[in-house]
């Protein structure tokens, strides 16, 4: 692969908990991950990012780091990791690796270190604590709130407050000390020299803070992302602060350091015009595509998104992102079985039922929505398990929830439990092939038949679907040319040439359409009678 792989490039998102576990505890671990490499080789994946497996107390599924330059215990070994790249490399598969720069876990030794110092030492430097307001100090130095529910603040017994805009367990650092910024490039040094291909950067819009006194409070958006937040808050003081750029330009020249050059794809809620300046030439590459991942159901709105995302990306000389789902949200095949506007955090909590889903209908089209994301110019974003067409599990029990938002929302945010089920391999087993156990998070019943083994060699499965979809991709990906079709995009229908050859029919709605004559590439669901049905992709030869 050429140095610029990155842009039109399928990058598939391990949750390593709950791919492969091969030690019978329960629990996915990085050697699953290299034994099932070669499911990933024949899905035609061109790189793999791996979620969080650092060593961590686990408050927020990995996400709360204890030590950035290893491997959890209960994850595996830095041996295992290097075999796992290796093992990636030798089937010409990237890797791509989480960094956590917001936060670190209170297990940190720099966060232990700060909670024995005295308020005003420079090991509290790092993070951000401040003294609380009111007379006494007793309340939060600002209204901030958790994205997991209740204050962004806690108290510490020497009355000092310490931010944390997630769990309580995962104190944000202080990017404005240079202790912190030399901190990162050289944890990105160090994995870069142990063969990883580039970085997905969490939250990578949230460094900075406006922590001029006193603290400026903000509009609350109740359940808002980020999206919302800044609509709310254009000059948030937690957010999107200018600053952030002047620490992904010094990256880039980490990235650089390094042949072929370490690449980046950041994580931030954000609208177009403001996500693009973390993607100038000179700072990072990518940035996931949120606002098509939350496009309803409807020809108009892929539209109105597909069009801004060229555009806005190609201004800055990069390419467009496509992503269904990850690891933070309701699996698409559910959500697109639910009515347009359902509020999923209310059907979790009603263990799916209220509405229940059409999950047939949401499978359908979400074989549709895969065929139109690997069909636009860029690159795409696969989550584990939808290549096998897997719903969310709405109805875990209580008692098995680990998502730290269950908690801090007092029971009124089930959290994203449900997409993070370990997936099927095989028909059989204490839990499905995924170990010798049963995994950390019960599979329903059902996913038998949505086992890599039940789904292998049913030229009508979601699993062939992909693999024949991503083979045929790579006839035409190289090409970043991309046009809507005069004659047939219109209406309910997306049509749009891709190169000289390809056309891709979209049917958003209802009632069948009718195809041109043209060799078929590779279908969605089954054609007949010269149509193209409700809820269908095609890719034609023309």
């Amino acid at each position: 692969m050429s140095d610029t792989w990155w842009r039109n490039a399928v990058i598939y998102q391990i949750y390593p908990r709950s791919f492969a576990d091969t030690n019978g505890d329960g629990v996915g671990d990085i050697a699953g991950i290299t034994r099932r490499i070669g499911h990933l080789a024949s899905l035609g994946v061109d790189a793999v990012w791996l979620s969080p497996f650092y060593p961590s107390p686990w408050a927020d599924g990995g996400y709360d780091v204890a030590d950035f330059r290893d491997v959890d215990p209960l994850l595996g070994t830095l041996a295992d990791f290097d075999e796992l790249v290796a093992a990636a490399h030798g089937h010409g598969i990237k890797v791509i690796v989480d960094i956590v720069p917001n936060h670190t876990s209170e297990q940190h030794p720099w966060f232990r270190e700060a909670l024995a110092a005295p308020p005003g030492s420079p090991a509290r430097e790092r993070y951000i604590f401040r003294d609380g307001r009111g007379p006494d100090g007793s309340l939060p130095p600002s209204n901030w709130e958790s994205r997991f529910g209740g204050p962004a603040w806690t108290r510490l017994p020497d009355g000092q407050w310490y931010l944390h805009l997630f769990a309580r367990e995962q104190p944000d650092l202080n990017w404005t000390n240079p202790e912190v910024r030399a901190e990162f490039v050289d944890i990105l040094r160090f994995w870069s020299r142990r063969g990883v291909d580039g970085f997905r950067i969490d939250v990578a819009n949230s460094l900075f803070k406006d922590l001029n006194e006193p603290l400026r409070d903000v509009v609350v958006i109740p359940k808002g992302s980020g999206l919302e937040d800044i609509a709310a808050n254009p000059d948030h003081p937690h957010w999107d602060r200018p600053e952030v750029h002047e620490v992904y330009r010094e990256w880039r020249q980490v990235f650089e350091e390094f042949d072929p050059p370490r690449v980046a794809v950041a994580e931030a809620w954000l609208p177009n015009d403001r996500l693009v300046r973390y993607l100038r030439p000179d700072e990072l590459h990518q940035a996931f595509n949120f606002e098509f991942l939350r496009c309803p159901w409807d020809a108009t709105a892929y539209r109105r998104v597909i069009d801004a995302s060229i555009a806005f990306t190609a201004s800055v000389g990069t390419v467009a992102t496509w992503v269904l789902s990850n690891h933070d949200v309701v699996r698409p095949v559910s959500v697109l079985g639910l009515p347009t506007g359902t509020d999923l955090n209310a059907w979790l909590l009603s263990d799916g039922a209220e509405p229940p889903a059409d999950v047939e209908l949401g499978r359908r089209r979400a074989r549709a929505a895969a065929l139109l994301e690997l069909a636009l110019p860029g690159s795409t974003y696969v989550y584990q398990g939808e290549e096998l067409g897997l719903p969310e599990v709405a109805d875990l029990p209580a008692e098995v929830l680990q998502d730290p938002q269950w908690e801090r929302t007092g029971h009124t945010a089930k959290g994203r439990d449900g997409c993070r089920v370990p997936i099927p391999w095989e028909r059989s087993g204490p839990s499905l092939g995924f170990g010798q156990a049963p995994g950390w998070l019960p599979q329903p019943p059902g996913w038998a038949e949505l086992s890599v083994e039940a789904q292998t060699g049913d030229p009508g499965s979601t699993l062939e679907l992909y693999r024949t979809a991503l083979r045929v991709r790579r006839e035409f990906r190289a090409d970043e040319s991309f046009a809507w079709d005069e004659k047939y995009d219109e209406g309910d229908v997306l049509a749009f040439t891709r190169g000289e050859h390809v056309l891709v029919l979209v049917n958003t709605g209802s009632d069948p359409v009718t195809l041109p004559d043209a060799e078929v590439l590779v279908s969605s669901a089954p054609l007949s009678d010269g149509t193209l049905p409700a809820d269908t992709a095609v890719w034609l030869r023309r």
